[in-house]
């Protein structure tokens, strides 16, 4: 018995998927195979030259990311799709991209698929156009595009992804954080609107059309109920942005609300903004890295949104030990962080080397949920609730990028028609990747495990189903 067909969806708060075709991924990568090329090339050199057995270890190690790119290359370009649904119209790629340059027509017409990398760069230097709307083009990627690895992406991971994952000081952070988020908050507002939240929003309800300003809202409200923040109490937003967590906290449950952020920019706008709802003695935004902060300080409330990802893998664990030591012991912790599946997809490496390239360098701490949670249990933390809010983060996305088109003309006139273009494929892209699956975001809420908290005050109507709204 075949598998059933798709059967599309009509939300009214997402972008609605039209073909989420089924990409090749885990599900059809062996790994015994792999180790098998792996042990058996150096293996086999040994033998043949006769060489000595140490000399196969040498040649393990040396052969081993040589031998991971070309098989990755090869089943990422042959690897048939797996338990696919979703029947794809098989239209020429003319159909959907305007090719320009000659040597590229050349190679790619008809139905010959042009990889996903070799599209997006050609596309920034203006070598391909997209035949209509973006977002709409890329929803029927899977009929015009090829999402296999090619020598450009091997070459970012050896010399600039992997160095930085390694290395990952505090000036790489500064230096990443000044120059992605100094670019100009008009650039920001462009897209984020007048809130200018830069992280997931939150959908109320799936059958209503809620502005990106309530979705925003709704997150902030969220956050601030999961924590349950009361009046007078100490909070902190640990890389804030442009403040806007931080105000909301203050305003509307009147906490004494400070953030941080890197960046001089996002620290003098918010200033500015709380000046002007009347708030700075409530409210107040420093620039400087948390760390930095007194010994001693103490906070009952931390939250962190999407930052996180920025402090690295190898520095994670030093990142909450900081965090647990600036937090009451009755205190409550929120992080917000951008993930991913362990189930992966091509495609998802394809997407996550774009975004680690051009939109979010440094930010290689993203990862599968069950990372998290032993980091921050190894770290002391008990995990209080955990929520999945990828499709939330589409909804975000698509909003953003709607904006992004009405914005977009005087800013490409300001800041070059590159940078116009990578936000487009990176707002349409990220807008279909996060309500696959393929990235998502996870809202974790978590306290010290210590014997003497109080964790019946916890207690809500989350484990009360006759509570919830139908």
């Amino acid at each position: 018995m075949g598998a059933e067909k798709y059967k599309p969806t009509t939300w009214a708060a997402i972008q609605n998927a039209t073909l989420p075709a089924q990409g090749a991924g885990n599900q059809t990568f062996d790994n015994r195979v792999f180790f098998g090329v792996a042990l058996g090339v150096p293996a086999y050199l040994t033998y043949t030259l006769g060489l000595p057995f140490w000399f196969f270890l040498v040649l393990a190690v040396l052969l081993f990311l040589p031998i991971l790119a070309v098989t990755l290359y090869l089943t990422s370009r042959f690897a048939s799709r797996y338990r696919n649904r979703v029947d794809l119209p098989g239209k020429p790629i003319e159909e959907y991209i305007t090719i320009h340059d000659p040597e590229l027509k050349a190679s790619y017409h008809g139905r010959n698929k042009i990889p996903m990398e070799l599209f997006f760069e050609s596309y920034f230097e203006g070598k391909i156009d997209f035949n209509g709307d973006p977002l709409e083009i890329m929803e029927a990627r899977h009929d015009w595009a090829a999402f296999q690895f090619q020598l450009g992406q091997f070459k970012f991971f050896l010399t600039q992804w992997l160095p930085e994952t390694f290395w990952h000081s505090r000036d790489q952070d500064e230096n990443q954080v000044r120059d992605h988020y100094d670019r100009g908050d008009d650039f920001y507002e462009g897209f984020l609107g007048p809130l200018m939240v830069y992280t997931s929003g939150i959908i109320s309800d799936k059958n209503k059309r809620e502005t990106l300003e309530e979705l925003q809202e709704n997150k902030m409200r969220l956050i601030c109920e999961k924590i349950h923040m009361k009046e007078g109490e100490k909070h902190l937003d640990i890389g804030c942005g442009w403040g806007t967590l931080t105000g909301f906290a203050a305003k509307h449950y009147k906490t004494d609300s400070t953030g941080v952020s890197l960046s001089r920019n996002q620290v003098a706008y918010g200033n500015k903004r709380f000046e002007e709802q009347g708030i700075k003695d409530k409210a107040n935004l420093v620039c400087m890295d948390f760390r930095n902060f007194p010994a001693g300080a103490k906070y009952d409330k931390i939250t962190c949104v999407e930052m996180a990802e920025h402090v690295g893998i190898r520095r994670f664990q030093t990142f909450l030990h900081d965090v647990r030591e600036l937090l009451d012991d009755d205190g409550m912790f929120f992080m917000q962080v951008a993930g991913l599946r362990a189930t992966w997809q091509y495609e998802d490496f394809i997407w996550g080397l774009f975004m680690a390239k051009y939109i979010f360098p440094g930010a290689d701490a993203s990862t599968p949920l069950n990372w998290y949670i032993n980091q921050l249990e190894t770290a002391g933390f008990e995990i209080h609730n955990v929520d999945t809010v990828g499709v939330h983060y589409s909804a975000t996305l698509e909003r953003w990028y709607h904006n992004w088109n009405k914005n977009k003309e005087p800013l490409r006139a300001k800041y070059g028609d590159k940078i116009v273009r990578v936000w487009e494929v990176f707002l349409s892209w990220s807008t279909i990747i996060a309500r696959q699956g393929s990235a998502t975001c996870f809202q974790i809420t978590a306290n010290k495990n210590r014997n003497d908290f109080d964790r019946a005050a916890l207690i809500c109507n989350r484990t009360n189903p006759s509570a919830w709204a139908k």
